[in-house]
């Protein structure tokens, strides 16, 4: 039997490596990226000179040969689901079953001017080429959109001493993710590392320099940015426009059950490329996360392989890191509270960190963590919510949570003091060896 994936990030490297692992089925990966998996959230320690591109790969070369993994560097035309065969410009092969894992795109939203030299997004390898062929000469940026990879091409730039603006079109940074404290903290951050941070700020036009290339903005008030580069970094979206009117369905994403099978016979679709045709209560059908992505590979292996595994996605969880400040979420934290949630929320006096806590009203169970400067312990907070603890009894072992108690501050008596000061409690933090504050 002869498996072929087509993309190399981490949910068709996963479900490759997984495969291998439970059977001898020849295996293809497919990609026209690089020739090697890579860690694409590590793009951007090669730009500021902590990595090098070779260190953001987890595997030897050697270890796809040793391992029976065939890769192939090799630009996909189409795919002709009726008779399983792949098209490239050169040739075509066949498979048995099919993996799909093409990944994302950045969006771009027909802008006027967006097609120029000098505009990329940062998802894939050739954008980072993009940007460090335009950076030798490269006095000031422009970015546009403000997520996640926003905000790490805004640090990309700044290690450079390249100036940047940041134009968000939101009142608050990424505060469609954020509640509002944490969206605050983050905009105060972002304009301390001398970052020109524009809320309530569309993109209306890219300008030609004459020759083909950016060299400034117009904004939505009509006010001109000159600048060499823009950064088009409003979101991704499933790169699947290559499958279109090849008889597969697909809405955002390709449509999957909770197998991760297509409409399809034999033809399977994971991470950020895949749309859940019914996800499980409060996700999204499309999740662009890493973990998200590994866990897919790991789901469709299973089945491939025999074992028939439906995608269990567990308690939403993700990570990131806003300049020096960094970011964990678990379980559900709202914008906005709704009717029967509460939330205990701490902020340290320097305006750095914060821990907030979100629960149910009605038997206080926890269902909430969000974290800025403060490292939790991954399997204790998703043990808290999977168990539905109730948060004072969570207040009372917050230092189980706490990640190294060695080498890191803890600040869980103040959270504690406080929600005792709101509620009139008198809950007691249990002391811990090590524990200091």
């Amino acid at each position: 039997m002869r498996i072929a994936i087509i993309g190399n990030g981490i949910s068709g490297i996963t479900a490759a490596r997984t495969i291998r692992k439970r059977s001898n089925a020849d295996i293809v990966v497919i990609s026209a990226e690089t020739d090697y998996f890579f860690s694409r959230t590590a793009l951007m320690y090669v730009y500021m000179g902590h990595l090098r591109f070779e260190d953001t790969q987890p595997y030897e070369p050697w270890f796809w040969e040793k391992n029976r993994i065939e890769l192939l560097r090799n630009w996909v035309d189409r795919v002709d689901f009726a008779n399983k065969s792949i098209q490239f410009a050169t040739g075509k092969m066949a498979y048995d079953k099919l993996i799909l894992a093409t990944g994302s795109k950045s969006n771009r939203f027909g802008w006027p001017g967006q097609d120029l030299r000098r505009v990329s997004g940062l998802y894939s390898y050739q954008d980072l080429e993009k940007m460090e062929s335009y950076s030798h000469d490269l006095r000031h940026a422009v970015i546009v959109g403000g997520g996640l990879i926003g905000i790490e091409m805004a640090e990309m730039f700044r290690s450079r001493g390249i100036g940047v603006t940041f134009l968000v079109r939101e009142a608050g940074y990424w505060d469609m993710v954020l509640p509002p404290e944490e969206s605050a903290m983050v905009g105060r951050h972002i304009r301390e590392h001398g970052i020109d941070l524009r809320l309530n700020a569309e993109l209306r036009e890219i300008v030609d320099d004459g020759q083909g290339r950016a060299c400034a903005v117009i904004t939505n008030s009509g006010e001109r940015i000159d600048c060499q580069y823009v950064g088009l970094t409003a979101g991704v979206s499933p790169n699947v426009d290559f499958l279109r009117e090849a008889g597969l369905e697909i809405g955002k994403g390709i449509l999957v059950n909770e197998f991760l099978e297509t409409n399809i016979p034999d033809v399977y679709a994971v991470g950020d490329c895949a749309q859940l045709r019914e996800p499980r209560p409060g996700r999204k059908p499309i999740e662009a996360v890493w973990y998200t992505g590994r866990m897919m590979g790991e789901a469709v292996a299973w089945t491939i392989t025999g074992r028939r595994t439906a995608y269990d996605p567990g308690i939403w969880f993700n990570s990131a890191k806003f300049l020096d400040i960094e970011y964990q979420v678990y379980g559900e934290v709202p914008v906005k509270l709704a009717d029967g949630q509460a939330a205990l929320y701490w902020e340290h006096p320097d305006g750095k960190r914060s821990i907030r806590l979100v629960y149910e009203q009605a038997g206080g169970a926890v269902i909430g963590f969000n974290l800025m400067g403060v490292r939790f312990r991954h399997e204790v907070c998703d043990r808290w919510i999977r168990t539905k603890t109730p948060v004072e009894e969570v207040l009372q072992n917050l230092g189980a949570a706490n990640f190294d108690p060695e080498f890191y501050g803890q600040f869980e008596s103040e959270l504690v003091k406080d929600y005792n000061s709101r509620t009139g409690k008198r809950v007691e933090l249990k002391k811990r060896r090590g524990m200091r504050n």
